[in-house]
């Protein structure tokens, strides 16, 4: 729900998953730029956001530590995908990445809020101030660990995930990221 009062604090940063919100999710990995697709209305709508807050990327990428790719060519699907939002009237966003597996119990793997918490400090912003927006339940449960709010998208693993105990911690469930946006056109605030 889109709150307009100073009773909320305001939203100054809004950090995104990447597979399932920004772009089409797939099993067995985004290992080449050549495979990533950009879920319909997905980059317009980090355009008009970045209207009103600052937008990273905050994902893990379990493919590097399972040998599955490289590190450059994450680079080259981020690229990719900067190019995309630059070349549709945006700024290039930051993209903060783990890229451990998961039997490796990092600190920056979600659903622990190392990521985030990277993310939140390179923007120079406190957790109430920022909104993460993920397809699944790691990703609610990243920003309730990093203590910051979150909104559930039903795109990629985010049908599922609204069936889950874990969709209580959203702060709103919309389709996909492009509602969000339209909902935040509205008032020019995002509040959740």
């Amino acid at each position: 729900m889109l709150v307009e009062s100073t009773m909320v604090d305001p939203i100054k940063l809004l950090l995104l998953d990447r597979d399932g919100v920004i772009n089409v999710d797939s099993k067995h990995y985004i290992k080449k730029a050549e495979e990533w697709h950009p879920i319909a209305g997905s980059i317009n709508a980090i355009v008009q956001l970045q209207h009103c807050v600052k937008i990273a990327v905050c994902t893990n990428q379990a493919g590097i530590g399972r040998g599955l790719f490289a590190e450059t060519a994450l680079t080259a699907i981020h690229r990719k995908m900067n190019n995309a939002i630059v070349q549709a009237g945006g700024e290039a966003i930051d993209i903060y990445y783990c890229p451990h597996a998961p039997a490796q119990d990092c600190y920056c793997r979600k659903p622990k809020s190392g990521l985030l918490t990277l993310a939140m400090q390179g923007h120079q912003c406190l957790a109430k101030n920022t909104l993460y927006v993920g397809d699944s339940e790691k990703d609610l449960l990243a920003a309730l660990n990093a203590k910051c709010r979150s909104v559930l998208v039903l795109t990629g693993n985010g049908s599922k995930t609204a069936k889950t105990p874990a969709a209580q911690y959203a702060g709103a469930i919309v389709e996909n990221l492009a509602a969000l946006a339209d909902r935040t056109i509205v008032t020019g605030i995002l509040d959740i």
